[in-house]
């Protein structure tokens, strides 16, 4: 069993300049998730090497069993630091997808070429396609196979506006996650602030926030083994 984990390489914000990347949890909680599952994962990112990592999600407040156990971990630190170049990648040979959110993302992988080519490969191939927080914004400018928007009419969740607006970065991204879901006929939904929140809807599954990474990555491996459920 096979998947794939994209990754941005965006490091910092084209708006105030802040470093920005990959949340740490969004990453390691599915990391480990799938790893301790027996499962082969490959780090992909558009520029390969080391992506980014937003410095906020290092910060103690947000620190998990997960993320200390990431940053420990010798391994998982070597295939970080040496990420596949995400147009190398062959993604029919993976069985889902995954990708971890972060507001860097929002600036390179929302448009790549090779990112959205993943997506409407794995998804027309029926493979669980997953994103969590900021992620499900990649969704919005892939296709179904009939050429639609791929969330159109779909059951989808991301990061949301009232969280935004917490942070204090509502006019500071280049497009907030849950308006362009909606932008693109997708049935937005959400859950608390902060609490984990997923929906599923065949082979897409979305996840609000970094507390819902763990809930995701669940679903997409319920989806891969469902005699395991």
């Amino acid at each position: 069993m096979k998947i794939l984990i994209i990754l941005t390489s965006h490091d910092e914000s084209d708006i105030t300049g802040r470093n920005t990347g990959f949340w740490l949890e969004a990453l390691a909680a599915p990391y480990y998730i799938f790893k301790d599952s027996g499962v082969e994962i490959t780090l992909a990112s558009p520029k390969g090497g080391h992506p980014p990592l937003d410095p906020k999600s290092t910060e103690k407040v947000f620190l998990t069993v997960s993320t200390k156990r990431f940053r420990a971990d010798k391994e998982a630190q070597e295939a970080l630091a040496h990420t596949v170049t995400l147009k190398d990648i062959l993604p029919g040979s993976y069985d889902a997808l995954f990708y971890p959110g972060g507001r860097g993302l929002l600036w390179d992988l929302a448009k790549d070429k090779y990112s959205i080519a993943a997506i409407e490969t794995m998804y027309a191939q029926g493979k669980p396609v997953a994103a969590v927080c900021h992620a499900p914004g990649v969704l919005c400018h892939a296709n179904s196979p009939d050429g639609l928007p791929l969330v159109m009419g779909k059951s989808v969740t991301g990061f949301s506006n009232s969280q935004e607006s917490v942070v204090g970065l509502t006019d500071l991204e280049p497009f907030l996650v849950e308006n362009e879901l909606q932008r693109v006929g997708g049935n937005y939904s959400k859950g608390a602030d902060w609490k984990s929140y997923f929906v599923r809807d065949g082979n897409l599954i979305t996840g609000q926030n970094p507390a819902s990474s763990k809930a995701v990555a669940k679903a997409v491996l319920a989806l891969l083994m469902p005699a395991e459920k």
